[in-house]
């Protein structure tokens, strides 16, 4: 079993201050949030930028100053959103691939969000792949719906994706796959052998399919994004807290955490274009 790879996904596009006291919000607040999250045991962090009133963006030049205060900061993956927020249009969604970072997100399907849609047509997803390609990016591919494995196979078919592939299960978001161990598993089987995985449960969910990815031999997102507690009704007091829980509990069943080296081997990264 390979060593674990841990993800913070620090600020996402949804969750506000007025919810979370603790959400980083500036480029710095950001990049001291990683090296936390870093110092916990991370070794990739999913980052939304935002502007400084909170709102969500996909800004090139205010990821280029996340991007570079984390690089200044602590060796972890920098992997930008593509996703962004529901109403972001595509050109902006792309913005943060022109950085040529290590890896960027990868949506390769639609989906409902709560009362939202999260619109991936095919086109879209195309042209993302062509420019991660281009770029030398290495695409997690963000799994809402099981449909979504099928398109980026598609994608491996058409040659716009290389193999093997990395996927991110997110699992619990309303109106999109619910988060269970039966749907992990059924995901899990569906995706090509050689293939790595990581899963994000929303909410409560976020440990308990934290500690299944764990036993299953797969990879663990956490943080803010995804879930602000640290136990029911009492909110966590940083991502790095979220991390440092499934470091603990990884330890406690033998599986030792990746570094941010030793987590570019395991997903075999491309160098980095400048």
């Amino acid at each position: 079993m390979s060593k674990l790879i841990i993800t913070a996904a620090l600020t996402g596009a949804e969750v506000t201050r007025e919810q979370q006291s603790q959400l980083p919000i500036t480029p710095e607040e950001i990049a001291e949030a990683a090296l936390e999250a870093y110092q916990a045991g991370a070794s990739i962090v999913h980052v939304h930028a935002r502007t400084l009133d909170g709102s969500p963006t996909q800004d090139k030049k205010v990821y280029g100053e996340i991007k570079t205060r984390i690089e200044e900061k602590c060796p972890v993956i920098f992997q930008p959103s593509t996703g962004g927020a529901t109403w972001h249009t595509a050109e902006e969604r792309l913005q943060p691939v022109e950085l040529s970072p290590e890896m960027a997100t990868l949506s390769t399907g639609t989906c409902n969000f709560g009362r939202d849609v999260f619109s991936n047509p095919q086109d879209f997803y195309e042209q993302a792949a062509r420019l991660m390609e281009q770029r030398g990016v290495k695409p997690e591919i963000e799994v809402f719906e099981a449909g979504m494995i099928d398109n980026a196979l598609r994608l491996v078919k058409d040659g716009l994706l290389q193999t093997p592939l990395h996927f991110n299960f997110v699992l619990g978001v309303p109106g999109a796959l619910s988060a269970s161990v039966r749907n992990l598993s059924f995901l899990v089987d569906s995706i090509p052998q050689g293939s790595t995985w990581t899963v994000s449960g929303i909410g409560r969910h976020e440990t308990s399919l934290a500690m299944v990815a764990l036993a299953m031999g797969g990879h663990v997102r956490v943080g803010f994004e995804d879930n602000i507690y640290f136990y029911r009704g009492q909110l966590a007091q940083s991502n790095a807290q979220l991390v440092a829980r499934i470091a603990r509990i990884a330890k406690e069943l033998g599986r030792e955490v990746a570094s941010p080296a030793e987590a570019r081997e395991i997903l075999g990264l491309k160098p980095r274009v400048n």
